[in-house]
């Protein structure tokens, strides 16, 4: 029997060091995704131009710094971010093909404008 009772304990072991790989497989694959900041100030968006790599998803951070709320908007593809006065937030974007593509801030939309170019 105590030989059974090892074998069991193996196979239990090795499930769980199987199934504790596979939970780190995502957070690996997070911290190598391509990320890029946003700064939202004096009611614009800095930078204005952000180089993305196509066909890959990335992350994007937005960093208030407005004395109020801003909404970080695309239309395509549509996306949308609000973010209090202080606050940082992320968000992922699916991959984009080659070209460019529009954002803005919603609540300064004639100061706060930029575009992400895909190549």
């Amino acid at each position: 029997m105590g030989s059974r009772s090892s074998s069991r304990a193996a196979r239990v072991l090795a499930a769980a060091l199987a199934g504790g790989c596979a939970l780190a497989l995502p957070g690996l694959a997070r911290a190598e995704m391509p990320t890029f900041e946003v700064i939202a100030e004096n009611g614009h968006l800095m930078p204005e131009t952000i180089e993305v790599p196509a066909n890959t998803r990335f992350r994007l951070t937005l960093i208030n710094r407005n004395a109020g709320p801003e909404e970080f908007e695309t239309t395509r593809p549509f996306k949308e971010l609000v973010v209090g006065p202080g606050v940082t937030r992320s968000t992922i974007f699916p991959p984009l093909k080659p070209g460019t593509y529009p954002f803005f801030g919603e609540f300064h939309p004639d100061t706060a404008k930029g575009r992400f170019v895909a190549k």
